[in-house]
């Protein structure tokens, strides 16, 4: 959720520092910190609010400082102020830490620490961290080993940076449970939570595993005294998460979709068949995700776990995976899947989706998932990721970086990479033919066609959005797939412009929902041509007969509708199951220009964080 970066090197580590938090304010922005050695001694600077408000605190004499720790937060544990603010520090002024996530027995250790003479001045979990580490290099003198001390008797997940006067021009790190990875340049290291702030710098990288302990300064990175090598090397550029002259990172994201999509389909479609010959089935690129023909064709059932946009993927590959490989696929909250002793047994296929690779609740089902002995494949965005690294086999997006908090092309990722996995898994099974998979494959190879054609209609789709802009509520209706779209919408109309909105099934709306409908309600349906139309122009009518304001999502050469609703978005609706992608973009555009219609901030809504690693 928090943000951290770190560097030691030969440059303006202060301008580093903060240049990198900027990049991770995405990641939580209640208050900012700095800490850095300046003539040997710690400085550290805090402040209230966004990075900007950090930097107008920062004393001209910090450019000397080439070593510097910093933190973004987005508050867990005590008030968003600037005591709380990190990096915190010992009484002495000796060790100054940035910390992500949660410290579950820090009430313990606050006593026994206070018992011991350490004096507390925030109300946060952290500050336990800076007592502990200083406690323990009183008796060792060794900065790594007094870090491995501390956390070993932590308990929790957490990401720290450690800074100390004891030994100048280095930074200790370590991670549990919270994302952290360090970068190789040359005559300067880094360490932040994610490769954001690296990648202008070098895109080799070492992301670390749970309990690792590293020792990063100019020349070298140590780990247990011995040279840590790069891991990885990110494939994506430093422009690539800039905004490229779009307003927001959210509109540029949704812009592009249709790219992001095709490179998808290079990178997983090795060969789409040949049509002429009905025995030619398509190939992939899934190296990364090796499971075998006989053990899928042993799989009894597919779970999927996943939370918010991910979990709508995973409901519209329920349809997916059931409609080609013919096996029963039920969808769950990973945070209810881990605690509720869950009925699996090796034969179970259980399937995780997160962007980030990072999320606490789904990455815990995954792990519980595995203790069962179940096979377990994880479709992410970030190859060095925690999930892509514990999982079986890994799906990965090939969408680039995805800066907005509000996931748009991540999710018409998960769909695209989704359906892929699924006419691969029907194939392996025998459940489906070579002219069918051909045809689905050319259904997601022709998508970004439609995406391109729903992106060129943003003039008509924000004149319709501006008109509900001030509206206090909302409804979104769907069925069979157009229901996860449904939530999906509603839940993008929630984090950027603040409206409540709600989705819901339009099967369900007689049982309940439909005593909401007034004439201020504007209610968004998904209204498709297809075997369900009939009844979803029913929910129509009936919302109309309430003085509801109906707009639809309606298919390009459907002219009856025009006279039911109140405003229409139209999509071309021939690319079967995927149209669910094409659908995604009106209801990304109508929370876009509503929110920035209101003055909202939209790539960093109140009280979110992009990537929820703590539970």
């Amino acid at each position: 959720m928090c943000g951290i970066v770190g560097y030691t090197g030969s440059g303006r580590a202060v301008d580093f520092v903060l240049a990198g938090l900027e990049k991770l304010e995405y990641r939580g922005y209640d208050s900012a910190g700095i800490a850095y050695l300046d003539g040997g001694e710690l400085r550290i600077v805090r402040a209230v609010g966004r990075v900007d408000d950090l930097r107008k605190k920062i004393p001209a004499e910090a450019a000397r400082a080439h070593c510097a720790i910093g933190h973004t937060r987005w508050a867990t544990h005590g008030r968003p102020t600037e005591i709380n603010a990190h990096p915190h520090c010992d009484n002495k002024g000796r060790f100054a830490v940035v910390h992500n996530g949660i410290i579950e027995n820090y009430a313990k250790l606050r006593t026994e620490l206070e018992h011991q003479g350490c004096r507390f001045v925030s109300e946060t979990d952290t500050e336990v961290a800076a007592h502990l580490i200083a406690k323990m290099h009183e008796t060792m003198k060794d900065f790594p080993r007094a870090v491995e001390r501390a956390i070993a008797v932590i308990e929790g997940s957490f990401a720290f940076a450690v800074l100390s006067t004891e030994h100048p021009g280095a930074i200790v790190a370590t991670r549990r449970g919270s994302p952290l990875v360090a970068g190789f340049g040359r005559g300067e290291m880094l360490v932040a939570s994610d490769a954001l702030p690296i990648v202008p710098t070098t895109p080799d990288v070492f992301y670390l595993q749970d309990d690792q302990v590293i020792e990063v300064q100019a020349e070298r990175i140590e780990m247990g005294g011995k040279p840590v090598q790069p891991s990885e090397r990110i494939r994506w550029t430093a422009e690539d998460a800039e905004r490229g002259g779009y307003e927001h990172f959210m509109l540029k994201e949704i812009y592009e979709q249709s790219g992001a999509l095709r490179k998808l389909a290079s990178k997983l479609i090795a060969d789409p068949g040949t049509a002429g010959d009905p025995g030619t089935f398509p190939a992939f690129h899934l190296n990364g995700a090796p499971l075998s023909k006989d053990y899928l064709r042993g799989v009894s059932r597919v779970v999927v776990v996943a939370q918010g946009t991910s979990y709508h993927a995973g409901m519209i590959a329920r349809n997916m995976i059931e409609r080609t490989a013919r096996v029963p696929v039920q969808v769950e909250y990973g945070s209810d899947f881990r605690y509720r002793s869950p009925i699996i047994d090796p034969s179970v296929l259980v399937l995780g989706i997160s962007q980030s690779g990072e999320t606490a609740d789904t990455l815990g089902a995954v792990r519980l998932a595995k203790e069962r002995g179940c096979k377990t494949l994880a479709v992410l965005n970030v190859q060095g990721s925690t999930m892509a690294r514990e999982s079986d086999g890994v799906v990965l997006m090939h969408v680039g970086p995805e800066i907005g908090v509000a996931s748009t092309k991540a999710f018409t990722g998960q769909i695209a990479a989704l359906y892929v996995f699924a006419i691969h898994f029907g194939i392996l099974r025998g459940t489906l033919s070579a002219p069918e998979a051909r045809r689905r494959v050319d259904d997601l190879l022709q998508v970004s066609i439609r995406v391109d054609e729903a992106l060129a209609q943003n003039d008509h789709i924000k004149q319709v959005a501006l008109k509900y802009k001030d509206a206090e509520h909302a409804l979104y209706l769907g069925r069979g797939t157009g229901f996860p779209l449904a939530l999906e919408g509603a839940l993008k109309l929630k984090e950027v412009s603040y409206i409540h909105a709600e989705g819901i099934d339009a099967a369900e709306m007689k049982h309940g929902p439909i005593a909401l409908i007034d004439e201020k309600m504007p209610v968004f349906v998904l209204a498709l041509q297809g075997r369900r139309y009939d009844k979803i122009v029913s929910n129509i009518q009936e919302v109309k007969a309430r003085g509801g304001r109906v707009i639809a999502i309606a298919s390009h050469d459907d002219r009856a509708i025009e006279a039911r609703v109140d405003d229409v978005i139209r999509v071309h609706d021939d690319r079967g199951i995927v149209n669910s992608i094409v659908c995604a973009i009106p209801l990304q555009l109508i929370a876009y220009h509503i929110a920035v219609a209101l003055g909202r901030d939209v790539d960093k809504p109140r009280n979110l964080a992009k990537s929820v690693t703590v539970e």
